[in-house]
């Protein structure tokens, strides 16, 4: 007698293993067919969609799956370290039909007050200021001195946040994602500087996008600006912080890329496309549960089951062949920004700092390389980025002090406002 088929084990998603080489995590998988079974921290096991096909059905198809995690999260002890990036709220992002239609109409239309250039000149000057800071000493950490920093300054910025609370976001969102023991802590203190800015503006409104986001017609309450403000913030800051890094250790490893820091061929854009295909920043999320028991592309399914999509593995599996027409018919048709009615909001806007971020780095550190060899670098563990802790680089020094005198006098004149356009 045959003895039955055991299913195969989930594979660990967090640790220093997956961290350093998920791609061969990827492959793993992908030998148990469109979606393998996955461990996202000690006791959270989840399904994980590698294959791309899969991913852009699971993603497309409100009707089987739905967004809302509740009936899931009743099986997941409190304190488990990934409900901080998983857990319900009352956000656009684990939402369905009209509830999410007028979460989402908020976040639109308050993005849609981002003038694109008047922020591209923004997130130059900032740019500038930071690479000002380390310019004169040789050497730097790109990921620490510049590509953490730069998006946060355009957020607290955007919305508004008072001077000292841009190092609290920064820690909250980077401790929602590393999904480890401190997640639950991290993710309570981004909300709570977030929960005392939206209670200020109710009381004296301001021209900021907290405030147009109070005075939206989809009337949301305090606690729902704040869950779209954090869900905003989180979403944009560290995929943002990572696409900047992530593209500059491409440019700086990549051989094609050589002499392109002093005006090459390979452009920024280039490398940042090339980074969403091949090593996206966001590299596993878009969590997808069954509305009921069913059947996905051969596998059964329980209702209320946890299903991820993986960018990192639909993204760099083999392209389909000639008879799948147009599945992949563009440079543009990678999963990073996810599709479907959830895809990504901010596309634009975070396209547009990180294309500017890296533009302005390599024309002033134009012979900038890398101060360890590629091994040596270190990635943040966690099951949903895919993020370096540190970027060293060396390069000519640089005396950038009396530009840097001048974008300080700037930003004092400015109302901190600049990269929004709001009319009163």
């Amino acid at each position: 007698m045959t003895p039955p088929v055991q299913p195969p084990q989930p594979l660990a998603l967090y640790g220093p293993d997956f961290a350093a080489d998920p791609q061969s995590h990827y492959r793993r998988l992908r030998e148990h067919g469109p979606l393998a079974p996955v461990r996202l921290a000690p006791g959270i096991d989840a399904l994980l969609v590698t294959d791309y096909q899969a991913a852009v059905d699971l993603l497309r198809d409100t009707h089987t799956f739905t967004k809302d995690p509740r009936a899931w999260q009743a099986t997941v002890p409190d304190d488990s370290p990934v409900l901080p990036m998983l857990g319900y709220r009352p956000t656009a992002l684990f939402s369905d039909g009209d509830v999410h239609a007028r979460y989402r109409d908020a976040i639109n239309d308050s993005l849609a007050l981002i003038e694109p250039h008047i922020l591209r000149a923004e997130v130059a000057r900032v740019a500038q200021r930071l690479i000002g800071e380390f310019a004169a000493t040789g050497s730097g950490d790109l990921i620490a001195q510049y590509a953490r920093r730069l998006p946060v300054h355009v957020f607290v910025t955007w919305f508004g946040v008072p001077l000292g609370g841009s190092e609290r976001i920064v820690n909250g969102i980077a401790g929602m994602f590393n999904s480890a023991e401190d997640a639950a802590t991290a993710y309570a203190d981004l909300v709570e500087v977030v929960t005392d800015l939206v209670a200020d503006r109710r009381a004296r409104p301001r021209r900021d996008l907290t405030s147009h986001l109070l005075a939206h017609p989809a009337g949301l309450d305090d606690d729902e600006t704040v869950r779209q403000i954090t869900l905003i913030m989180s979403a944009g800051h560290d995929p943002t912080t990572n696409l900047i890094g992530n593209a500059l250790l491409h440019m700086l490893t990549d051989a094609r890329y050589a002499r392109s820091l002093h005006g090459g061929a390979m452009t920024a854009h280039e490398a940042i496309n090339e980074v969403l295909w091949q090593d996206p920043p966001l590299a596993n999320f878009a969590a997808h549960y069954p509305r009921r028991d069913t059947e996905f592309h051969g596998v059964r399914l329980r209702a209320g089951q946890l299903l991820l999509v993986s960018y990192g593995a639909a993204n760099t599996q083999s392209a389909p062949g000639p008879s799948d027409p147009g599945v992949r018919s563009g440079s543009s048709a990678h999963l990073a920004w996810s599709a479907g009615p959830h895809r990504c909001p901010a596309k634009q806007p975070a396209l547009l700092i990180a294309m500017t971020a890296i533009e302005q780095l390599t024309s002033q550190l134009c012979d900038a390389e890398l101060d360890v060899p590629v091994s040596g670098l270190k990635w943040r563990p966690g099951p949903f980025h895919r993020a370096l802790v540190r970027l060293p680089v060396r390069f000519t020094p640089v005396d950038m002090s009396a530009g840097t005198d001048r974008w300080e006098a700037a930003e004092g004149a400015s109302d901190g406002l600049s990269a929004v356009s709001i009319t009163p």
